[in-house]
């Protein structure tokens, strides 16, 4: 193929190919030189032209296919328009002669045809330039025309269109011959003719003024003619001709002198409307004649013409535009409504034709409304709407109100007015249902009166109304929440008061079920109290029905209606009236077959009417609980709902006779009855009713067969039962498409009304199937039909074989018996019941039975295949497919493919090929595939031979449809027949006729299965494979070019296999660019494939994707649909716009999809360009918030400067790209933010740090950085805010929390010292305010709490004053909410007050958190005293301040809190306690919403835990007030109390006791999460639970609770155990870790305590006699699982041994010492280990001195082992932090108590001796490992350091042994004798100095008291004072005069005056000498510090000043005397070195 490429044709190479090879060769080649062309330079191209004209016109003759004559008349036109044009009228000649040829044989036409194509390319290219040719030419095609056959006409229509546009104006002389031509080809008997000649005339429109001014009307009737026997292409090709004309002559400017003598009149909007609306009313039919057909009371629109001007009237509206629909919106709305008034009797003549009328203009309404108008326009659009309900209400009222009962019902004018008002209230609910909470302002507008106008015709007295009223109102329930429960009180009073109406008792009974259905789309649901109000009307209404005969039926079906809607709130509402419904469903039916028989012969028709409603009533209500209450259906339930069915099947059974008896009055009824019945018996399990099998069986096999069914409606009984994917091969009708709604009625077939209402009040409060629309129940007698069909494939599937048997061999005769129309429908009925016979069976893994069952099914499926009904022929093959299935036999499966073979071989007509072609391919559909070569093989042989049947293009289509479900069940089987396979497809394609689009659409799907069966092998380099590849690419590419929408949506699908398998093989750019063209197409399936191609793409290639479509909207001049702005918004804005416009939720879910990956893989490159799409997406709706936000924002922060007015002036003149986008779209614009927000935080950290983002952007400009965006993204959370949408508000309030989040710690670098976020503190207050007020829904008072505690908590505002506007919304919060759940609003449901209540308490709890933190943190700081002055005093301002500002409501906060955390506490109760919790529920909860309330408590326990544990331990657990004692432990939110029995002598807590209660309530709550942890547990609920045992362990009282209870500390520390085990993260464990420590200081503390108290008490006695206390006792023995020092061992062995599994004797092979090579762990690790050693090196302290002994071994092992481990030589000798860690716990467990105490002294001195000895051997060489040859030497310092930590701290009994102290003398010298010497790093040292430096200064300060006594004291603090000189010379400059000031005093009191010199000690005169030396020496050197402090203290002075003059001779003398032995002073600073430690 790539010889193919090149400018001119390779005719060598052309000549050597085969046929089928040539037509590829050469579409190939005109494919790549249509883009060669456009590439090449002028010059190129005009030097080869001449042969390049003559190689395609030579293409001309050799009889090209419809694809290549398209691109070779393309090519043609390309290259005249680029090259010369002298030769182009040879051309223009050429082709005319070729059109004029007398030869009409078959193989002539396609040169023909081609030439046609050529004229028509080579006009549209060149135009003005071929302008006085073109008569002759147009003449010439014209008359070539009038014996042309159908594809002729098609392309000839095709090719003038062309024409016209390349002439414009200049082709008027040929307009009227044109269009006289196109008239009579728009009625033409082809479709594809009619849909080409719509385009030829609304080309010629363009310029032809005559069609829109004098011809208007015959152009009108010429369409209208035209839909007649139309299909849908047609519909939607004539539509918008008939549209676009109309439209144009209501808005063309005239030109003017020209035409003033025709002088043509403007028209008038009514007069067009009265055009299009003689259409939809007449038809075809003419102005004249109809008259006398409607005289006659014959004639009747056909649908598909009322359909066609249905579709024409919105392409009228959408040309108009928007804005002309505003102004012209009423006059619209009245036309539209009068279609289906009563003053046009012929539309709403039957009941069938006012349901597809009003189906028409619901459907207009909604496109003009819904498509066209913006947020704004729609609420004045709705208003408009209510003043026409009025007008009509009115008119009923005037009726109403005089004469009698009898003569108002069927008052015409009544009547009239119902089906304007059904539309008019239907669309009144659309139109509330998309605007959302938006339409909030339409409804509180009391002029408008929109709810009163709905209420007001409920009472109408056509039921359609009330039903469409009570939808309405169901509609604005859902799109308003906060309406949902007024509405229904409202409904539900006048229901009470107007119970004697009829008509009041139907309609509000409809009211109250249809807003009851609105309830489950309602997440705030309505009080549960209204189920009980409900329950009790309801059995009222029927227990009166019997009272009133004039309202029985009413009272009946209302009662029902009721019960049945209440089902839908669910199990939890249910459960209470439960007992109540089955005991009226028992009493319904009569107890025994009795008393049925007794009712049969009493009453008269009425009452057996109102019975069987009542009983149809009842069986709905119980369909309904069974649905929807599945969990409350408990074996006993069922076992009181079964008594009832074997009388309603009796009485089922005998219908007929009671019919027969009392008249056709029952007729309906007892159908509904029936259908009831059987739904029922479709939910409940076939076991329920196994006695009324066999008689059911019978009555639904009477009910398919029966002689009375008129209507055959295979339309909707038949494809739930076809397989999906073969629907497609039949009419486009079944596919889905924007206009599903009309075309829904042609479907049916003209004898059957379309799904509506009226037919079935109960599913009004269903959940509909589709999204927003009306639920359309089909009439009654259709749909007991499909319920029939459901239940007899259940009832079949479970009789007994011989019944079975019986059943369907009877089903066979009476097809048999039936003749004609007759024997169509009953073959429908009993195929459709067959096939859900084998479905069922199938789904069950049933069997079809013995042998002789195959005969009967067989024979119905082989019939059915060969019924004219193309549907039943797919459901057929469906069944075939299950037969096969059922029986499960090879023998069977390959008999039935031999009948196939046979019936295809010997077959002739359509029918049966097309039924067993599809049969064959079905076949192996559920068999797990074709698994026989051989068989394979016959198939795809008989299939090739049918699918190149030219004669018959439904058999092709079928045949190839079969094809491609053959390749998807052969797999890798079919590899062999790939390459015909696919030479096939392509030859089809290239010649099939594009008239036949069905025929391409197959062939679409067999590439499809083709390109998936070949798969990745795609990818190869093989020639072959190649071949294959270049054949698919080619078989896309003539797809692409196909007419017809479905068949480009085929290429798109298997261009996205091809890309998804070999992306390096498809060309990106022209597939982006045919995407972006049909991005907007009007067919849904090509938008469809469109998206799903780019969500495909994008995730491997946004950026590429984006770019393509930038660049092509730029180079393109008319390509790309004007809809998608691409050129200005990008790509993602055009899918955008989409998303706002599309209503399609598959479609609309791509979309998001798409830019959720576009956003994820380009925001942070284009963060700008995604910002202002935000932006502007949401700033587009800034108009349309409240004004009244904004200006109390401008008051109040008058003085704030201008951020508050950034939010609010906006500037007009800037036109937005997006016009008023959907309050759905705002939301999506939102949520990107946020998603944006994520993507940078994985992203440069100088997105979230301003200095350094400013620094780069200098650096270059191009960076973009986030936080450079802060103020967009601000007032993009501003706007969502402050929005009229709930949805948007929520959006608006999680994006401020995330910018919050994130935003908060960042510094302003031009003010020290403040955050960036401080500027915005006026807009984050504007945007809370409005949430808090009283109407706010609480979801979003919730999330705004939400917002504001992460305000306080984040810290930007430091200021008090500031920080009080947002402090106050939450205080206003808590004022609300004080008084409990009783308080909040009734308006929604009490879970929903949960719900913001514990959001408010939770959002306190984080704010007192922090406030205590921060008070904390604040303290050590002042201890540190390292701030600087004024930072200090800020600080404390805010720390405390915060903490004050949240102390005034801690009293209420805290009963609130524990009332709280008691209510989790119960609703946390396993099951089995439900009967003892409280009735009336807890504080915050009521009992029967605790289902409901439990997620609420979930998701706010754990801070309200913390809060409330940091608040008991800041009172130490002191109960404050008496009163609060008495009121039990909390709940003082309601009266109630823990203790329900003894509430009157209640007698009085101690305050002990109450405390003890707190501590096990918080206790309780932390163990019961903590010990069965489930996995959607956040981190913040488990960090929170554990920080709150923290802070309960840090106060004395509970930690006395756990140190005397062993058994709660132990299960403690298990619980804490399984925590680590289960949770990875460091931060979790260290957590547990601190609990843990804080349980053993507990622990120690007692025993501490037990013994001083034994002490205290047995003072005299004798010490020997003293109890052992602390574990182990006197044995030394520690019980696991008993033993709280092993519980912790264990724990803490878990931690040592994950960070460092060496540790493990088990896993480094031998106990004791295998040096591995040390390692540093990371800092995390070397927490968490630090942590557990300080643990261990508590535990002696915990136990007895005998189990002191047992635990010694192994503590010490571990610390020794983690020194080993981790003594990592660092630089500069520092310490790594886990050997410190582990030389502090040695020094721990080596001055522990017990190794003094005398029964475990010396088993405490032996183990302390081996671990010495372990120490010295890790220096011995023979201890190392090789590693890498080179010893791995251990990290001196730290062994030394441990030797020091031995020497010093045992009792000189452990380290005196000669041989110990021997080595360890010898490792000091070695030490000393090494030459570098060792410097500590700054950065470990200096925490150690700070700390000890503090101790030191106060040590030497304490010297004026504590004199020292002897030379070693004296010693100490000479080294002390070193110490600090030696700080001074390291410190920094800065630090260093502090220092010294510090110094001097000290040593100043050192000296003695000269009378106490005289009497000194030694000691002392020493240590004066010693101060006054090193005072000489500091003065001189830092002179400056030295003299402020002589200056500032004149004291000193004067005794320095006094001494020096006393000493000065003696000093020289004494110096020596300071001088120490070389090995002390080595002691000394190893001494201080420890103290490091």
């Amino acid at each position: 193929m790539e010889l193919a490429h090149s400018l001119l044709l390779n005719e060598e190479v052309y000549n050597q190919l085969g046929e089928v090879q040539k037509a590829e060769f050469i579409f190939d080649w005109l494919s790549y030189l249509e883009k060669l062309l456009l590439a090449t330079s002028r010059s190129d191209v005009k030097e080869k032209q001449k042969t390049l004209v003559e190689q395609l016109l030579s293409l001309l003759n050799s009889s090209p296919g419809p694809p290549t004559r398209k691109l070779l008349a393309k090519n043609l036109g390309v290259l005249y328009s680029i090259g010369d044009t002298f030769s182009v009228y040879e051309t223009i000649d050429k082709c005319n002669d070729l059109i004029r040829s007398k030869d009409d044989s078959p193989s002539y036409l396609p040169t023909k045809l081609a030439a046609v194509v050529c004229l028509g390319s080579l006009y549209r290219k060149l135009g003005r330039v071929l302008v006085n040719t073109f008569t002759d030419t147009v003449g010439n095609i014209l008359k070539a025309m009038k014996s042309a056959e159908s594809q002729g006409r098609y392309e000839i229509m095709l090719s003038l269109q062309n024409i016209l546009n390349g002439l414009g104006a200049a082709a008027t002389p040929c307009h009227r011959d044109v269009y006289k031509a196109a008239k009579s080809c728009l009625t033409d008997r082809s479709m594809a003719v009619r849909c080409a000649a719509a385009k030829c005339l609304l080309e010629l429109q363009k310029e032809a003024i005559f069609m829109w001014s004098t011809d208007l009307d015959s152009v009108a009737t010429l369409c209208f003619k035209s839909f007649e026997g139309s299909n849908y292409d047609v519909r939607i090709s004539v539509s918008k001709l008939l549209g676009t004309v109309l439209a144009k002559a209501i808005i063309s400017k005239h030109p003017g002198s020209a035409v003033s003598r025709q002088s043509i009149r403007r028209l008038s909007l009514e007069e067009v409307l009265e055009l299009l609306g003689t259409g939809f009313l007449r038809g075809s039919s003419g102005f004249l004649r109809a008259s006398g057909d409607m005289l006659k009371g014959t004639s009747s629109v056909s649908r598909d013409v009322r359909v066609g001007v249905t579709q024409a009237y919105v392409v009228f509206v959408s040309t108009l535009g928007g804005t002309w629909l505003e102004k012209n919106f009423a006059a619209f709305l009245s036309h539209v409504l009068s279609l289906v008034s009563q003053s046009h009797p012929k539309a709403t003549q039957t009941q069938t034709d006012a349901v597809c009328g009003r189906r028409c203009v619901s459907f207009i309404l909604r496109a003009a409304i819904g498509g066209l108008l913006g947020e704004k326009a729609q609420i004045a659009a709705a208003k408009d709407i209510c003043q026409a309900i009025w007008k009509l209400k009115k008119v009923v009222d005037a009726v109403m109100n005089e004469g009698n009962v009898e003569t108002r019902v069927g008052s015409t004018d009544v009547m009239a007015s119902q089906h304007m008002l059904v539309c008019a209230l239907q669309e009144l609910g659309n139109l509330i249902y998309s605007l959302g909470t938006t339409a909030a302002p339409l409804l509180q507008d009391s002029s408008a009166g929109l709810l009163d106008s709905v209420i007001s015709v409920i009472q109408h007295p056509s039921i359609a109304v009330r039903l469409a009223a009570a939808w309405c109102l169901h509609c604005i329930a859902v799109a308003l929440p906060s309406y949902l429960t007024p509405l229904l009180d409202r409904c539900l009073e006048r229901l009470t008061v107007l119970k004697s109406s009829p008509e009041a008792v139907t309609g509000f009974s409809f009211a109250v079920a249809a807003l009851l259905g609105a309830v489950k789309h309602c997440p705030l649901g309505i009080p549960h109290g209204k189920g009980k109000i409900i329950m009790t009307l309801a059995e009222d209404l029927l227990c009166s029905a019997v009272q009133n005969s004039r309202l029985s039926a009413q009272r009946t079906q209302s009662g029902w209606l009721l019960i049945a809607a209440l089902m839908t709130l669910g199990p939890a509402v249910v459960s209470h009236h439960l007992a109540r419904l089955l005991l009226l469903w028992k009493c319904v039916f009569p107890v025994s077959p009795k008393d049925l028989e007794t009712e049969k012969s009493r009453g008269d028709s009425f009452t057996w009417q109102v019975t069987l409603e009542g009983r149809a009533g009842a069986l709905c209500a119980i369909k309904s609980f069974v649905f929807h209450c599945g969990d409350l259906l408990t074996e006993e339930v069922i076992q009181r709902l079964l008594p009832p069915l074997p009388c309603a099947v009796d009485l089922l059974i005998q219908l007929s006779s009671v019919l027969r008896t009392y008249g056709n009055t029952l007729k309906t009824p007892s159908v509904v009855y029936k259908q009831r019945l059987y739904e029922l018996l479709i939910l409940l399990p076939p076991e329920s009713y196994e006695g009324n099998l066999c008689a059911l069986l019978k009555e639904l096999a009477a009910d398919l067969t029966a002689s009375d069914i008129q209507v055959a409606a295979s339309a909707f009984l038949l494809p739930p039962l076809c397989h999906q994917d073969d629907l497609v091969i039949l009419s486009p009708l079944l596919q889905e498409t924007d206009h599903r709604f009309i075309e829904e009625q042609l479907l049916l077939g003209n004898g059957i009304a379309c799904g509506s209402l009226e037919y079935d009040p109960y599913s009004i409060y269903e959940k509909d199937v589709e999204g927003d629309s009306v639920p359309k129940p089909l009439p009654p007698v259709l749909s007991v039909i499909s319920s029939a069909v459901k239940l007899f494939g259940v009832v079949c599937a479970h009789v007994g074989e011989a019944q079975r048997l019986f059943i369907l061999e009877q089903l066979l005769d009476s097809i048999k018996h039936t003749k004609g129309a007759r024997q169509q429908i009953v073959q429908l009925h009993v195929v459709s019941s067959l096939s859900s016979f084998l479905k069922y069976l199938a789904g069950s893994k049933g069997n079809l039975g013995p042998e002789e069952m195959r005969r009967p099914a067989l024979a119905l499926v082989m019939g059915a295949l060969e019924s004219p009904n193309p549907l039943l022929r797919c459901a057929a093959a469906e069944a075939w497919a299950r037969l096969a299935q059922v029986v499960d036999d090879g023998a069977f499966t390959a008999a039935l493919a031999q009948v196939s073979f046979d019936k295809l071989k010997s077959a002739r007509d359509v029918v049966t090929r097309t039924g067993y072609s599809l049969a064959l391919g079905s076949l192996h559909r559920y068999l797990g595939g074709i698994s026989s070569s051989q068989h394979l093989n016959s198939c795809v042989g008989i299939l090739f031979t049918l699918s190149q049947d030219s004669t018959s293009p439904d058999v092709q289509t079928w045949a190839l449809h079969s094809l491609s479900l053959i390749i998807d069940s052969a797999g890798p089987l079919y590899n062999m027949h790939v390459e015909p396979t696919l030479s096939l497809i392509i030859m089809l394609l290239l010649n099939v006729p594009p008239t036949h689009a069905e025929v391409h659409q197959s062939l679409g799907r067999c590439l499809n299965a083709l390109i998936t069966t070949l798969g990745p092998e795609l990818q190869g380099n093989s020639t072959s494979i190649s071949t294959l590849r270049t054949s698919c690419l080619l078989g896309c590419a003539v797809m692409q070019d196909n007419p017809d929408c479905l068949v480009q949506a085929q290429a798109i699908s298997c261009l996205q296999q091809l890309h998804m398998f070999a992306p390096r093989h498809v060309n990106l750019s022209s597939l982006v660019s045919c995407l972006c063209v049909n991005l907007c197409s009007p067919y849904l399936l090509l938008r469809r494939a469109v998206l799903a191609c780019l969500r495909q793409l994008v995730q491997r290639e946004a950026a590429e994707v984006s770019e393509h479509a930038v660049m092509l909207a730029k180079d393109s001049r008319e390509e790309l649909t004007p809809d998608a702005n691409i050129r200005e918004v990008g790509l993602e804005g055009a899918l955008l716009t989409l998303l706002d416009k599309e209503t399609d939720q598959k479609l609309c879910y791509d979309i998001k999809e798409t830019l959720n990956h576009m956003l994820t893989s380009m925001a942070v490159d284009k963060l700008s360009f995604w910002l202002k799409l935000c932006k502007d997406v949401l700033a587009a709706s800034a108009d349309f918030t409240t004004v009244t936000c904004v200006d109390t924002m401008q008051e109040e922060e008058g003085d704030k400067g201008d951020d508050a007015s950034v939010l609010t002036t906006r500037n007009d003149d800037k036109s937005y790209p997006f016009t008023n986008p959907r309050w759905a779209t705002r939301v999506f614009a939102a949520e990107c933010v946020c998603r944006i927000i994520s993507q940078c935080e994985n992203a440069h950290s100088a997105h979230f740090d301003i200095a350094l983002a400013q620094e780069m952007r200098k650096r270059d400009s191009r960076n973009d950085f986030l936080v450079l965006h802060l103020a967009d993204l601000i007032r993009m959370a501003f706007m969502a805010a402050t929005d009229h949408s709930d949805q948007l508000r929520l959006s608006g309030l999680e994006t401020l929390l995330v910018v919050i989040r994130r935003f908060a710690s960042i510094p302003e670098p031009e003010f020290p010292g403040h955050v960036i976020l401080e500027q915005y503190q006026a807009n984050v207050g504007a945007a809370l305010r409005p949430a808090f007020t009283s109407e706010t829904p609480p979801d979003v008072t919730a999330k705004a709490c939400q917002v504001c505690s992460a305000w306080i908590a984040s810290g930007v505002v430091s200021d008090l004053n500031d920080l009080r506007r947002v402090h106050q919304l939450l205080v206003s919060s808590l004022t609300k909410i004080q008084a409990g759940k009783e308080a909040l609003s009734h308006l929604y449901n009490e879970s929903a007050s949960t719900m913001e209540i514990l959001a408010v308490l939770k959002a306190w709890a984080e704010v007192y958190i922090i406030a205590v933190e921060r008070h904390k943190s604040h303290r050590q700081a002042l201890k540190t005293t390292t701030y600087s002055e004024d930072c200090v005093r800020n600080e404390s301002y805010s720390s405390d301040g915060l903490l004050d500002l949240v102390h005034t409501d801690l009293g209420t906060l805290s009963r609130l809190w524990l009332a709280a955390l008691q209510d989790f506490a119960l609703l946390t109760l396993p099951s089995e306690f439900a009967s003892q919790l409280p009735v009336e529920g807890g504080a915050f909860y009521t009992a029967e919403t605790s289902e409901n309330a439990k997620l609420h408590y979930y998701n706010s326990w754990a801070l309200i835990l913390h809060a409330t544990a940091l608040w008991l331990t800041s009172t130490g657990f002191v109960v404050a007030d008496p009163d609060e004692g008495a009121s039990h432990l909390s709940r003082p939110v309601t009266p109630t109390s823990m203790c329900q029995g003894s509430s009157s002598g209640a007698t009085v807590k101690s305050p002990e006791d109450v405390c003890t209660d707190r501590f096990h309530l918080i206790l309780g709550i932390s163990v019961e999460f903590l010990c069965s942890l489930r996995s959607d547990a956040t981190m913040e609920s488990i960090t929170a639970c554990l920080h709150a045992l923290q802070a309960l362990l840090d106060v004395p009282w509970p930690r006395s609770k756990i140190g005397s209870d062993q058994d709660l500390g132990i299960e403690l520390l298990n619980v804490l155990h399984r925590v680590i085990l289960t949770r990875e993260s460091p931060s979790i464990q260290l957590a547990s870790l601190e609990v843990v420590r804080q349980i053993i200081c507990a622990a120690q503390e007692h025993v501490k305590e037990k013994r001083r108290s034994a002490e205290v008490d047995d003072g005299a006695a004798e010490k020997e006699t003293l109890p052992e206390f602390g574990e182990g006792k006197d044995t030394g023995g520690l019980v696991p699982g008993k033993s709280l020092v092993f519980a912790t061992l264990e724990l803490c062995v878990c931690i040592l041994v994950r960070q460092l599994p060496e540790l493990n004797p088990k896993l480094t092979g031998s106990p004791g010492v295998k040096a591995a090579k040390p390692q540093v762990l990371s800092e995390d690790g070397s927490r968490l280990v630090s942590a557990a050693l300080v643990i261990l090196s508590e535990l002696p302290a915990v136990c007895s001195p005998e189990g002191s002994i047992s635990i010694l071994p192994t503590i010490l092992y571990l610390t020794i082992g983690v020194l080993r481990e981790t003594a990592v030589k660092l630089p500069g000798g520092q310490l790594s932090s886990t050997v410190a860690a582990s030389l502090q716990a040695l020094k721990g467990i080596l001055s522990s108590p017990m190794a003094r105490a005398e029964k475990s002294h010396t088993a405490w001195t032996d183990l302390l001796r081996s671990a010495l000895t372990t120490i010295l051997d890790c220096w011995d060489p023979d201890h190392f490992s090789l590693v890498d040859g080179t010893h791995q030497e251990l990290d001196e310092i730290s062994l030394l350091t441990a030797i020091t930590v031995f020497t010093l701290s045992t009792s000189p009994e452990v380290t005196t042994i000669p041989c110990l102290q021997k080595r360890c003398i010898e490792k000091f010298k070695a030490t000393l004798e090494i030459k570098d010497p060792v410097y500590p790093n700054p950065a470990v040292s200096y925490p150690y100095i700070y700390s000890l430096v503090s101790s030191i200064v106060e040590k030497l300060q304490e010297i004026d008291q504590r004199k020292p006594e002897d030379t070693t004291e004296l010693q100490i603090f000479q080294e002390g004072i070193k110490v600090l000189e030696a700080l001074v010379a390291i410190a920094e400059e800065q630090h260093r005069s502090q220092l010294v000031a510090c110094l001097l005093p000290i040593l100043i009191s050192f000296l003695l005056d000269d009378n106490a010199l005289g009497s000194a000690t030694a000691v002392m005169k020493n240590l004066h000498d010693f101060a006054l030396q090193n005072l000489m020496q500091i003065g001189p050197q830092y002179s400056s510090v030295f003299k402020n402090v002589m200056a500032s203290s004149p004291a000193l002075k004067a005794r320095l000043e006094a001494a020096i003059k006393g000493n000065q001779e003696n000093v020289k003398v004494k110096i020596p005397t300071s001088k120490h032995t070389k090995n002390p002073g080595k002691n000394a600073s190893i001494q201080l070195k420890t103290n490091f430690l």
